[in-house]
């Protein structure tokens, strides 16, 4: 049994820390999800984006924060083309082409399994979204809600609602991201030219992975006397996602 001040740093420190981990996700998700804007680029150039890719070991060369105008941005553009999109041979965001199993193939049984976890978990996707549902963006995005509810949870002291969201983020990285996200960003790593999405594909893998080990430790470690895991889906407002 956890003393009362034992019981506040434990749920201080998960809080501050799943904030943490569902800032980087809502990062990365923004990163694969579509070619960087003029916008986006402009906010990476700040202190606070710079020093939390500093924090997390990614070292980006001091001429991308010091590059402006439309050339730098219309190399990004060309260089998310043509890592993600096409036309040509390209590396496919989708969670389906990646799989060597049994939910191998686009439009698979792996592209379903992800549409299904995700609704059951409470979410529908926007009725305008036209993409798939194992789209890295989208896969990325679904754990940053869900490590977003398990921060609010932990800010509630709500240990049984906490728990559930571990429960599903455990799972979604054991059964999907974990299979796929590192040989997809070792192919990134491979093929980028630019040292941007080299960085970022490196980070990523390195997130997923990290991500494994925490869940894991964190199901062993935290206390859940009472709590029923029987449920997987959490009782909360579905939310819309969207690539």
């Amino acid at each position: 049994m956890l003393h009362a001040m034992d019981r506040v740093d434990l749920v201080g420190h998960s809080a501050a820390n799943t904030k943490a981990r569902s800032g980087m996700y809502r990062v990365l998700s923004v990163l694969f999800r579509q070619e960087l804007s003029a916008g986006q680029i402009d906010q990476m150039r700040g202190p606070e984006f710079r020093d939390a890719l500093s924090k997390a070991g990614v070292m980006l060369p001091d001429d991308f924060f010091i590059q402006t105008g439309p050339q730098h941005l219309a190399d990004l553009e060309v260089e998310y083309a043509r890592l993600f999109v096409g036309p040509g041979r390209h590396i496919s965001p989708h969670e389906s082409v990646h799989r060597k199993d049994e939910q191998s193939g686009l439009y698979g049984h792996a592209t379903v399994s992800v549409k299904q976890f995700i609704e059951t978990a409470g979410f529908r996707f926007q009725s305008d979204y036209k993409g798939l549902p194992d789209h890295i963006s989208v896969e990325l995005e679904f754990m940053q809600t869900l490590t977003r509810w398990e921060a609010e949870a932990w800010e509630l002291d709500d240990t049984d609602l906490a728990m559930k969201c571990i429960e599903l983020e455990s799972r979604f990285v054991q059964e999907h991201l974990i299979y796929w996200i590192p040989p997809f960003c070792a192919k990134v790593v491979k093929e980028a030219e630019l040292p941007f999405y080299r960085e970022i594909a490196k980070l990523t893998s390195e997130f997923i992975v990290m991500e494994k080990k925490h869940l894991t430790a964190a199901k062993h470690t935290i206390p859940t006397e009472g709590i029923d895991h029987q449920s997987s889906c959490i009782d909360k407002q579905s939310e819309h996602i969207s690539e």
